[in-house]
C-alpha cells in the first residue's frame, strides 16, 4: 500500500496516472498491463538538456573514491595467502578431475573459479574465495563430506616436504553447500553443483537442496559475463565501494554482490558514448538513479544478463526493501550535492546522515519518509501491487563474497 500523497520515485506533478488520455475505466480497461518504465536519467537525457554551464571541478571527490577503493582493497600479504591457497586447492581438485585414482564417491566434471576472487573486487577483511565442483554423478549430501576429506588428505600430502607456518595450517569444515579449506590467513569456500540435466532428479531428501545447486551454477555465469563485460578497472573501483555502502547504510543492505555488479556497470558503461564515465560520475549517477525509481515496483530496474525472460534483478527485495533503499538513495543524493561524501564513502563513520537531519554550509537535509506501508491484511479480490510481478521466481541472492 502506497501512502496517500508519496509515490517513490513518480513524478510529483498532478499527472491523469492512465495509459489512456484522460478515460478512468471502462470495459476494455477491466486488467491492468504492467509497463515497466525507466526512471529519468540525466546521462541518457543530455542531448534534451544541454549544459549551460561548465561541469564541476571534481577532483577532489575523484582522489576521495580512488582512496577510498584503495583501503577496501586487500593487502598484498592478504591476496598473497589467498592465491597460494586457491593455487593448492585447484590443483588437487583438478588432479581428481583427471585422475580419481580410487576415488569413487563422486565424479568431477569441472572446477570453476567465481565470485570476487575470480572478479577482482574483493574487499580488504574478507580474505575467501569461492570454488565451483560440477559434479557428474548425482550431488548427495555425504559426497561433499567425502570429496573435503580427499581434498584435505591430498593436500597434507603435498605439503609435506613443506615448512608450514603455524598460521598456513589448513583445517576442513562443511556447511549446507558443500566444504570449506581454511586457515588463519585465507578460506576457500567449494560450493558443489550438478550437471543441469540432472537438475530435475535431485531428491530433498537425498541430494543438496536444489535451490543451492541453482545458485551456483548462477555464480558460474554471473563470473563469465563478469570477464567478458565488466573487466574495465572503473567497474571493479565502483563495485568495492558499492558493496562497502551496503555493508555500513541499513537501507543499502538488500544490494547483493550481483546487484552491486550490475549497478556499476550500468553506471559506467550505459550512456550514449558507450564509453567509461569517470568513477566521480558514475558515483553521483548511481545515487542520482537509485533515488529516482531504479529500484521500486514499476521501474524496468537492471534486467539480469545471465537469466532466461526479462528477470529484473531488484525483483529479489521486497517492497519494503526496495522503499527504504531508494529513500536512503534520495536522502545520501542530497548530503552528497553539499558536500558531505566524506561521511557517505566513511571516512567520517557518520551513518545516521541517512536517518536524521544534517546541515550542510547551512542547508538543511532532513531524511525522506516511508511512501510504502505493509498492508495489515489484504481484502478479498485486492491486487498485489502495482508491479504484478513476484520476485519469488527470480533466482536467489548471490552467497558470495
Amino acid at each position: 500500500m502506497v501512502r496517500p500523497g508519496l509515490m517513490r520515485g513518480g513524478g510529483r506533478g498532478g499527472g491523469m496516472g492512465m495509459g489512456m488520455r484522460g478515460v478512468r475505466g471502462g470495459p476494455f480497461m477491466s486488467k491492468k498491463t504492467f509497463l515497466p518504465r525507466h526512471p529519468f536519467d540525466l546521462t541518457l537525457a543530455e542531448m534534451a538538456f544541454p549544459r549551460v554551464q561548465p561541469a564541476q571541478d571534481d577532483t577532489v571527490l575523484t582522489n576521495a573514491l580512488l582512496k577510498r577503493s584503495q583501503d577496501l582493497t586487500p593487502t598484498a600479504q592478504e591476496q598473497t595467502a589467498i592465491s597460494n591457497l586457491v593455487l593448492k586447492v585447484q590443483g588437487v581438485l583438478d588432479n581428481i578431475v583427471i585422475a580419481p585414482g580410487d576415488f569413487t564417491k563422486c565424479q568431477l566434471e569441472e572446477v570453476r573459479q567465481v565470485g570476487s576472487y575470480k572478479k577482482g573486487t574483493m574487499m580488504a577483511g574478507s580474505n575467501v574465495a569461492d570454488i565451483v565442483i560440477i559434479l557428474k554423478s548425482f550431488p548427495t549430501k555425504d559426497c561433499a563430506e567425502a570429496l573435503g576429506k580427499k581434498v584435505e588428505e591430498n593436500l597434507q600430502k603435498s605439503m609435506q616436504t613443506e615448512v608450514v607456518p603455524t598460521a598456513e595450517a589448513l583445517s576442513l569444515s562443511y556447511s549446507e553447500k558443500g566444504f570449506e579449506i581454511w586457515n588463519s590467513l585465507a578460506k576457500v569456500r567449494c560450493l558443489i553443483a550438478t550437471l543441469p540435466q540432472n537438475m530435475r532428479k535431485l531428491e530433498p531428501e537425498k541430494h543438496i537442496d536444489f535451490k543451492i545447486i541453482q545458485s551456483h551454477l548462477a555464480a558460474i555465469r554471473h563470473t563469465r559475463w563478469f570477464e567478458e563485460n565488466a573487466h574495465h578497472s572503473t567497474i571493479k573501483v565502483l563495485i568495492r565501494i558499492l558493496k562497502d555502502l551496503a555493508r555500513r547504510f541499513e537501507g543499502f543492505k538488500p544490494l547483493n554482490p550481483w546487484i552491486c555488479d550490475l549497478l556499476a556497470h550500468s553506471a559506467i558503461m550505459n550512456n550514449p558514448s558507450r564509453q567509461a564515465l569517470p568513477v566521480n560520475v558514475a558515483f553521483r549517477r548511481v545515487f542520482q538513479l537509485l533515488a529516482s525509481g531504479l529500484f521500486v515496483p514499476g521501474s524496468a530496474g537492471i534486467t539480469d544478463p545471465c537469466e532466461v525472460g526479462h528477470f529484473r534483478v531488484h525483483t529479489s527485495m521486497t517492497l519494503v526493501q526496495q522503499d527504504e533503499c531508494c529513500m536512503t538513495a534520495q536522502t545520501l543524493v542530497r548530503v552528497l550535492a553539499h558536500g558531505g561524501y566524506k561521511h557517505i564513502l566513511g571516512f567520517v563513520e557518520n551513518t545516521t546522515v541517512a536517518k536524521e537531519m544534517s546541515v550542510w554550509d547551512g542547508v538543511v537535509v532532513s531524511p525522506m519518509d516511508p511512501a510504502y506501508e505493509k498492508p495489515s491484511e489484504k481484502k478479498e479480490g485486492e491486487g498485489d501491487d502495482v508491479d504484478m510481478e513476484c520476485g519469488d521466481d527470480v533466482l536467489d541472492d548471490e552467497p558470495l563474497e
